[in-house]
C-alpha cells in the first residue's frame, strides 16, 4: 500500500489498534499513523511492528514510550509538542486508548491546554465480547479488572449485584476461576455469562453458560490468553407479568409511555421491547 502523507492539524489523535488480527486496523488509523508528527505508544515495539506490517513508513519520525509508568514529565512534553503545532498519535499495545489502557492523563492535559483531541475509533475488546456473548446489549457497564484480593473482589462484585446492566470485565487467566466462583456465590449461580478468550486471534474461544457452569468448567484448568468476562444483568429470571404492569402504571403517572417502558425494563432486567408492548396493551384509564 502506498501512502500519501497528508499534514494533520496539531492535536492529540487517540488511535485504536487491532486486538488480535492485524487486518482489523482501519484505513483512517493507517492514515493518521502515516501522517502524525509524533507517535506515543504503550509498547513501541508493537507499534513499530504494526506499522511495518501495513507498510507505514516512519521517515525519521519519533516513536516514544507512553504507558502506565510514564511520569508527568512525559505528559507535559507531549502536550508542549502539540501546543507547538505538532500532531501526536497515541496508541495502546492493542485496542482503544483509555479503555483500561493509557491515555486518560494525556487527554485531560491536552484538553486543559486547549489542544484538540480526536478519536480514531476501531477495535475494542469490550465491544467485541459484548457482541458475541449472547447477552443483552442495550445497556452495559464496563467494569474492567476487579481487585486481585478475594475480600476486596467480593466487595466489588456485591456492589454490582443489583445493577440493571450487562457487566463486562477484564480478567487474568490465572484468576478467572476464582472470579467466576465468587460471582456464582454472590450474584447467583444461575445468572448467564460468557468467557471470551483470545478474541480475533487464531485460538478465539467463547464459552457461554451460567456462572455456576462456567466456574465448574474452569476449575483446575490451565487458561492462557486475553480474557473478557461478560455477565448477564440482574433480573434475568422470570418476572411476574402483573408486577410489570403494576410498575408500568406507576411509572406512567409521571412519564411518557416510552420513557416508562425504558425505566421499568431497566429496573427489572427485561428487554425494553417486551415491556413496551405490555405498556401499549395497558388500559390507560385503569392506572
Amino acid at each position: 500500500m502506498n501512502f500519501v502523507i497528508k499534514p494533520l492539524s496539531a492535536g492529540l489523535y487517540l488511535v485504536a489498534t487491532p486486538i488480535g488480527s492485524a487486518r482489523d486496523i482501519t484505513l483512517r488509523a493507517l492514515d493518521v499513523l502515516a501522517s502524525a508528527d509524533l507517535i506515543a505508544a504503550e509498547d513501541t515495539r508493537t507499534a513499530r511492528k504494526l506499522m511495518e506490517i501495513h507498510g507505514v513508513p516512519l521517515n525519521g519520525r519519533q516513536v516514544v514510550a507512553f504507558h502506565d509508568h510514564s511520569g508527568e514529565g512525559t505528559v507535559q512534553r507531549l502536550v508542549a509538542a502539540m501546543v507547538g503545532g505538532k500532531s501526536v498519535a497515541c496508541v495502546s499495545e492493542a485496542g482503544t486508548p483509555l479503555v483500561a489502557d493509557p491515555g486518560y492523563e494525556l487527554g485531560v492535559a491536552a484538553i486543559a491546554a486547549g489542544v484538540p483531541v480526536t478519536a480514531v475509533p476501531g477495535a475494542s475488546a469490550v465491544l467485541s465480547a459484548l457482541t458475541v456473548a449472547g447477552l443483552p446489549t442495550d445497556r452495559f457497564l464496563f467494569v474492567g479488572f476487579l481487585a486481585a484480593a478475594k475480600a476486596q473482589r467480593d466487595t466489588e462484585i456485591a456492589a454490582l449485584r443489583d445493577l440493571p446492566f450487562t457487566l463486562i470485565f477484564y480478567e487474568s487467566p490465572k484468576r478467572v476461576w476464582e472470579m467466576l466462583a465468587s460471582m456464582a456465590e454472590i450474584l447467583g449461580g444461575e445468572r448467564r455469562a460468557a468467557v471470551c478468550r483470545e478474541l480475533t486471534k487464531r485460538f478465539e474461544e467463547v464459552r457461554r453458560g451460567t456462572l455456576a457452569e462456567l466456574a465448574n468448567q474452569f476449575e483446575g484448568e490451565t487458561v492462557k490468553g486475553e480474557l473478557v468476562v461478560v455477565v448477564g444483568r440482574q433480573g434475568a429470571v422470570e418476572v411476574d407479568h402483573l408486577d410489570v404492569e403494576a410498575a408500568l402504571r406507576e411509572a406512567i403517572r409521571t412519564m411518557r409511555i416510552k420513557d416508562a417502558a425504558t425505566a421499568v425494563a431497566g429496573a427489572m432486567g427485561l428487554p425494553r421491547r417486551q415491556v413496551y408492548q405490555i405498556a401499549l396493551g395497558l388500559d390507560r384509564g385503569g392506572k
